[in-house]
Order: C-alpha cells, then structure tokens, then sequence
C-alpha cells in the first residue's frame, strides 16, 4: 500500500514559542506575573484611616462577642475573625460596651504601620508591651488577627512577684479570693436569726 506524501513533520517553533518553553522564558514570566500582583497590592493597599476604622469596627465586634468567648482556641479565633470581615459591629451601644471601650481606649494603643505591599496593626499595653500584630492589610482588605484575651480591659494583679510569670485566668474563679466576708456590692443582706 503506498503511503501519500505527507511533508516534512520537523516544524520550527517560533521564538516566541521557544523563548516561552525555556527555563529562562519561564521564569521571566513568573517574575512578570509576580511585578503585576505587587504593583496591584501596592495601589490597593489600605490607608491608615480605612486600617483604622476597620480595626476599631473589629475590637467593637469582639467586645459584643466577649460575653460567651474568653477562652476560645485558635480554630475558634480564626473562624469569628473571617467572619468579621463581613459583618459590622451594632450601631446601638449598650451602657456596659461603652464602659467597655473607655477602658480598652484607656489601657491599649492601637499603631499603624505601612509596609510597602501591605499594612499591619499593632496592639500595645501592659500586657504586650512589643504590641501584638492584630490586623492585615492587604488587596484592599483588612483582616483581623485580634482576640479579645489581647485586650487589657481589667485592672489588677498581673505578676505574683517580680520576674514571675504573667497570671492568666482561666474564667473559672479559682484563682480570686475574696475574703472571709466580701462587699460585693449586693442588695441581700443576711440576718442571723
């Protein structure tokens, strides 16, 4: 059986088409695509006041939450703090939460700092005296790291003595001892008849 011609199957690639396959092509368009994303993260980078805004709107959030969430783990963390990211706290403040803001603007300080492809925020008081980073800013988006646990929202005994470690309570009330016959403010009296 005789076969038909069929021309010569060695093509030349273009060099476009083999400057692309090469180690070098490649990795130039692995450094181009890099450029483009960082010029992007660059020109989207969030601005102190939106860094701002958007942490205080977190610490809000995580100060409406704070009733049922002292002692929560990192799984739990993660999971409240993507979901603050599309949420916003209540505009009604109860008398109790801006109590609780005055003492968090009291004991804490909140800085901004500006990395050139992203933004971050730290948290200082006496607890985190180096501050705590507790949120990124990246692509137009802020994403919190905070706890409420790195908030210092309460006065007291922090150190049993110099260079010990920092007393971290648990929620459960073991540690607080009252005395014999505390004042807590109650309206009960006890009569002994």
């Amino acid at each position: 059986m005789n076969q038909s011609y069929r021309g010569d199957f060695r093509k030349r690639e273009s060099l476009f088409g083999e400057f692309s396959h090469s180690c070098l092509g490649r990795l130039i368009f692995t450094v181009g695509i890099l450029g483009i994303i960082a010029i992007i993260a660059v020109v989207t980078n969030p601005s102190e006041q939106t860094m701002r805004e958007e942490m205080n709107d977190n610490i809000r959030q995580w100060i409406q939450e704070s009733d049922s969430l002292y002692n929560s783990d990192w799984i739990d963390e993660v999971v409240i703090n993507t979901g603050f990211l599309f949420t916003s706290a209540d505009t009604v403040v109860t008398p109790w939460q801006t109590q609780i803001l005055e003492q968090f603007d009291k004991h804490n300080h909140v800085e901004y700092y500006d990395h050139s492809l992203f933004s971050t925020m730290h948290i200082y008081n006496s607890f985190h005296i180096q501050g705590k980073r507790c949120g990124i800013g990246v692509f137009g988006i802020v994403i919190p790291t905070v706890n409420f646990n790195d908030f210092i929202l309460r006065e007291g005994t922090m150190r049993k003595d110099y260079n010990q470690p920092v007393i971290r309570n648990n929620g459960n009330g073991d540690e607080e001892y009252y005395g014999e016959n505390p004042d807590l403010g109650g309206v009960f009296e006890y009569n002994e008849d």
